[in-house]
């Protein structure tokens, strides 16, 4: 699933679009920008790339007052670029509403001021911004060309902590001749667990399907979407592409196990063969969730994941027992794509912070295990045995503003029962937060997953024994969620 990111260029107010970074070839495409978000929101999307042009040009930002209109009348999630010289700005960016921003000039002219920035404000929400122009960074606005070298730019700032990297080709940008898919696939080569945003000629939707082929993790794009060349209504569904399908399981001594409102647990097969078998059927993804309380049992678990790696060919997240981030180094170098923390997240709210400024917010999911009582959504930990001071909605907000990538909501009222997901909470968490979410606990029927993407706007759909026991089939279930035309991979 790549992330669809449009982009709202603007100069003396104004919604425009540069061709190759030439100030004399812009277009101009509204006189309100923030109508602009409005329709972008409308259409479903969740991000929104905002670039003060005049403050790129005037070495200080210009337009916040553009930028604060979008983020008080929108509920988009707002990365916001151009102009930034000085903590000042970025502080005025953040009063404003924007949630991270994006700095290049400044990583070039200034790279211990970049640093210094980076460590005070977490690699969750400084981007850095790489425009190059013939494989040269170029700066202030793309008027001038460097001599360094794109390659040791990001190698320079990966190493200092950046995860997050908005890499534009300037010769392409605004020109409607296709994405530098090459270039960006050759940075993901050599760093496999960046999250790059890709920027610069995109010109259809064959396009966006095109670089989601070449594992390009998210793609911004503006004069195709204005001119109307991108598909909206076949490809831009509410935060993703497709709806997911991911069969989890929960592992305790190397057997894959399950049970009903987390208890009563029962053997459901080996993981690795289950796990094998999933990704022929046609899963998008995989959860493996370790149970097991015993170190030897973790190591168990952390052997498994390796051979797990070996037999499969989708994305595939592990949880349980992760309390430092040397438990997620361990993980994600025995083959992991993802992380799940729980337990050890609401006990310290700074692995979040932690884990996405060192591997990236993509790494990182976090599940919330919730029950409804008296009145409200309480959050749980230590498997649902301990109930905490927490609430759902609190929590979710303040798991997105750490820098989650996905949070996987699991209601314990509905887990194993199969009567269907919490759509109502799922519904409500999709309205107050903008990063993907995952739905688990509830699953029974094919109904329940059409009605847990139509009503509960989930991004994803998590089950268990309706998979391990044959209850439903993947590959009928996708059948199904098409001709409910709900967009899924076949």
């Amino acid at each position: 699933m790549i992330e669809l990111i449009p982009a709202i260029d603007i100069i003396n107010g104004q919604c425009v679009r540069l061709t190759c970074g030439d100030y004399d070839a812009q277009t101009v495409y509204s006189k309100n920008p923030t109508d602009v978000a409005k329709h972008i929101e409308s259409l479903g999307f969740k991000r929104l790339h905002v670039v003060d042009l005049d403050g790129a040009k005037s070495h200080h930002i210009v337009n916040e007052h553009v930028l604060k209109d979008i983020t008080s009348q929108t509920r988009l999630k707002v990365d916001f670029g151009g102009g930034i010289k000085t903590q000042e700005d970025i502080e005025k960016a953040f009063a404003a509403g924007a949630s991270m921003v994006t700095i290049g000039s400044v990583a070039v002219t200034q790279p211990e001021l970049f640093v210094e920035w980076l460590n005070h404000y977490g690699a969750h929400r400084i981007i850095l911004g790489a425009d190059v122009r013939y494989g040269k960074i170029s700066v202030n606005g793309w008027k001038q060309d460097s001599e360094i070298d794109l390659f040791a730019f990001l190698e320079q700032y990966i190493n200092q902590g950046v995860t997050q990297v908005l890499c534009t080709d300037i010769s392409k940008d605004g020109t409607l001749s296709g994405p530098a898919i090459e270039l960006y696939a050759d940075i993901m080569k050599r760093h496999p667990t960046l999250h790059l945003i890709a920027s610069g000629g995109v010109s259809s939707t064959a396009d966006i399907h095109n670089l989601a082929k070449a594992g390009i993790p998210s793609v911004v794009f503006g004069k195709a979407f204005y001119e109307g060349r991108i598909d909206t209504h076949s490809l831009f569904i509410p935060k993703g592409i497709t709806k997911r399908i991911i069969p989890c399981l929960d592992v305790k001594d190397g057997k894959t196990v399950k049970g009903t409102n987390f208890v009563n647990l029962r053997d459901a097969g080996d993981p690795v063969e289950l796990g094998k078998s999933y990704s022929l059927a046609g899963a998008d993804e995989l959860v493996f969730l370790d149970i097991t309380a015993s170190a030897e049992g973790r190591n168990t678990f952390t052997e498994m994941v390796t051979r797990v790696a070996s037999e499969i060919n989708i994305p595939f997240t592990v949880g349980g027992g992760i309390n430092t981030i040397d438990d997620v180094e361990r993980l994600l170098y025995a083959g992991a794509d993802k992380v799940s923390v729980n337990s050890a997240a609401i006990k310290n709210p700074q692995l979040i912070n932690d884990i996405t400024g060192k591997f990236g917010s993509q790494v990182c999911v976090c599940a919330i295990d919730a029950k409804y009582e008296e009145g409200q959504w309480n959050c749980y930990i230590k498997g649902g045995r301990e109930r905490t001071s927490l609430t759902l909605y609190d929590w979710a907000r303040e798991v997105e503003y750490r820098g989650a990538g996905e949070i996987l909501f699991t209601s314990m009222n509905h887990d194993g029962v199969k009567d269907g997901f919490a759509i109502n909470a799922l519904s409500h968490l999709s309205e107050i937060l903008s990063i993907p979410i995952i739905a688990s606990g509830g699953a029974g029927r094919p109904e329940h997953f059409s009605d847990v993407f139509k009503r509960g706007k989930a991004d994803a759909a998590l089950a268990a024994s309706v998979f391990h026991f044959g209850e439903i089939c993947i590959p009928e279930l996708k059948q199904y969620l098409n001709g409910q035309h709900i967009n899924v991979r076949l």
